[in-house]
């Protein structure tokens, strides 16, 4: 049950940190909120992952905030309403920035985590 209540309390620390971000980028045509969020948690989770053991700590981290705080469903939903607005180019953009750039944000972490080391 402590587990459950980490994953509880992490996820809403995460998400209330994401909806922070999203009002204080709100208002950009091209989504960067859901962007910023996504590279950002991408990086945290590479690091996260690499420099604490699995252990509850982990779970709060990663599972709980990290979780909380990235967002797959605003990405898809946003970039579906680029594509039936016609707004092919921008929503490659950001499709293509969210995959290439969570993979590259995610690296970057393991290497940073392991240059901490």
């Amino acid at each position: 049950m402590t587990r459950f209540l980490l994953v509880a309390l992490g996820g809403a620390l995460g998400s209330t940190a994401r909806y922070s971000v999203a009002l204080l980028l709100a208002g950009a045509t091209f989504p960067i909120w859901t962007l910023t969020v996504n590279l950002l948690g991408s990086l945290l989770i590479g690091l996260t992952m690499e420099l604490v053991a699995a252990t509850d700590l982990r779970l709060f981290l990663v599972t709980g905030i990290l979780g909380g705080f990235t967002t797959y469903s605003a990405f898809n939903q946003e970039t579906l309403q680029m594509l039936r607005s016609g707004m092919w180019g921008m929503a490659f953009m950001n499709a293509a920035g969210t995959l290439f750039g969570c993979l590259v944000a995610g690296f970057a972490g393991v290497m940073l985590a392991r240059l901490v080391r």
